[in-house]
């Protein structure tokens, strides 16, 4: 039996690990100063409503911080990585790459799935 502790996909943080959050921070790591609230609104296809919730999520979670800054007229939020957010989600990363290279010995050394070996025993169904 294998323990969880062996299993890297039980390290992988669920935070990270959503589609979305997943994009907002790839674009915060390769921006410096942070990234205004539009700005990834736009990058990464998402509504207001869905951004503040991931946003705040990962704000509660220390991974990202927001800044008001004044724009002009307005004021604008302006999202940054946080040191302990870079630094959690560099270990994601690394288990994350640790995962999918087993994944993909995996796949290369397995014989065909059961339900391609059941799929090409079927009989080949004909029409009137």
């Amino acid at each position: 039996m294998t323990l969880a502790a062996d299993r890297p996909t039980a390290h992988l943080e669920r935070v990270f690990h959503e589609p979305s959050r997943l994009a907002i921070l790839s674009e915060l790591c390769a921006t410096a100063g942070g990234v205004t609230f539009n700005g990834l609104k736009e990058t990464c296809d998402l509504t207001d409503g869905n951004l503040c919730r991931h946003l705040r999520t990962l704000e509660e979670a220390g991974v990202v911080g927001i800044r008001k800054e004044r724009g002009g007229a307005r004021m604008r939020s302006r999202v940054f990585l946080t040191d302990e957010g870079r630094r959690h989600f560099q270990t994601y990363l690394e288990t994350l790459q640790e995962v999918l290279m087993r994944a993909a010995e995996a796949l290369a050394t397995e014989p065909a799935a059961p339900s391609e070996l059941a799929a090409s025993a079927l009989p080949e169904v004909t029409r009137p």
